[in-house]
C-alpha cells in the first residue's frame, strides 16, 4: 500500500465525478481488482487487520447484505463488496470526516449503487435500518477500553483506538438487532480482550463458532484474534490453525501473500 499512483481511468473518474482530493490526502492503489482508496495521512489509516478480517469472512455468500460497523476509511466495505459480490453493503461510521472521505472512495471505485455510508453512532443505527435485515456484520472495532493505555491526542485516532463513543457491548447488542436469524458477525480484535469478546457475544446471543489467532512471527504471542459468531446459533466452536504474518526471514508467509498478493499494508498492526 502507500502507492500514490493514479492511472488515467482514475483521473477520468475524479474529473467526471468532481471528487475532491484534499491536500492532506493521498490515493492508495490497493493492487486488488483495480481498487483505490483515499486516506488522510493525519488520521487513522487502515492496517493489515482490515485485510485479514475480509479474508476470514470468505464464507460470505454472493448476493447477500453486509453491515460494516466502524467502517473508517471504507476499506472493509469496498473489499468485501468486490470479493463477495454483495447485494448491498452499509458502512456505519461515527466520525463525519471519515464518513465523508469513505463516501468519496466509494465513488472513486464506482460502487455508489452497492455501498452506502451512514454517519451515525451504532447505538442509533435502528433509526436508519430495519431490525433483522442484514445477513452479515463485520467489524474492526476500537481495541482499547475507554481508559486503557496512553491516549493519542489526535481525536480521530483516539476514537478509532479507544471505546470513547461506543463500547464492545454496544456493537454486539446492535449487531444482534440488525442481523437476520442465524446471521453471522465477524470480528477482529486483540487477544487480551478475548474473554470480554466471548462473554459479551454470549450475553448478546451471538454464539462463537470459529476463532483464529494471528501471530506476527512464529514462536511469538498472538497479536490479533478473529472470531465468527452466529445469531441464535447452537454451541459448537472450531479453532482454526494459526495465521502467521512474517516468516523467519521477516518476509510475508505464503498464506499472507495468497491473501493479498504483493500488497503492503499502509500502517501495520497498530
Amino acid at each position: 500500500m502507500g502507492v500514490i499512483y493514479i492511472d488515467k481511468n482514475i483521473e477520468k473518474i475524479i474529473k467526471n465525478k468532481k471528487i475532491e482530493i484534499k491536500n492532506t490526502e493521498r490515493i492508495d492503489d490497493l493492487q486488488y481488482n483495480g481498487l483505490y482508496i483515499i486516506q488522510d495521512k493525519r488520521k487513522f489509516c487502515f492496517g493489515i487487520d482490515s485485510i485479514l478480517i475480509t479474508d476470514f469472512a470468505k464464507d460470505i455468500k454472493k448476493g447477500t447484505s453486509l453491515m460494516d460497523i466502524g467502517s473508517g476509511t471504507g476499506i472493509i466495505s469496498i473489499l468485501c463488496q468486490k470479493k463477495y459480490n454483495l447485494s448491498n453493503v452499509t458502512g456505519v461510521e461515527i466520525q463525519s470526516d471519515m464518513a465523508e472521505m469513505s463516501k468519496r472512495s466509494v465513488m472513486l471505485n464506482n460502487l455508489e449503487n452497492n455501498i452506502s455510508i451512514l454517519n451515525c453512532n451504532i447505538k442509533d443505527v435502528l433509526k436508519y435500518v430495519k431490525k433483522n435485515s442484514f445477513d452479515y456484520v463485520i467489524t474492526n472495532p476500537p481495541y482499547k477500553k475507554k481508559d486503557d493505555g496512553i491516549k493519542n491526542i489526535n481525536s480521530n485516532k483516539l476514537i478509532s483506538r479507544h471505546e470513547v463513543e461506543c463500547e464492545l457491548k454496544d456493537i454486539l447488542e446492535n449487531s444482534y438487532k440488525i442481523l437476520k436469524d442465524n446471521g453471522s458477525i465477524y470480528i477482529v480484535h486483540r487477544p487480551e480482550r478475548l474473554v470480554d469478546l466471548l462473554y459479551q457475544l454470549r450475553l448478546c446471543k451471538l454464539e462463537p463458532k470459529k476463532i483464529r489467532f494471528v501471530f506476527s512471527k512464529y514462536n511469538e504471542s498472538p497479536v490479533l484474534v478473529m472470531i465468527k459468531a452466529k445469531k441464535n446459533g447452537g454451541s459448537f466452536l472450531k479453532i482454526d490453525k494459526n495465521l502467521v504474518i512474517y516468516d523467519e526471514n521477516g518476509k510475508y508467509t505464503n498464506e499472507i501473500l495468497k491473501i493479498y498478493g504483493k500488497n503492503l499494508n499502509s500502517e501495520g498492526i497498530d
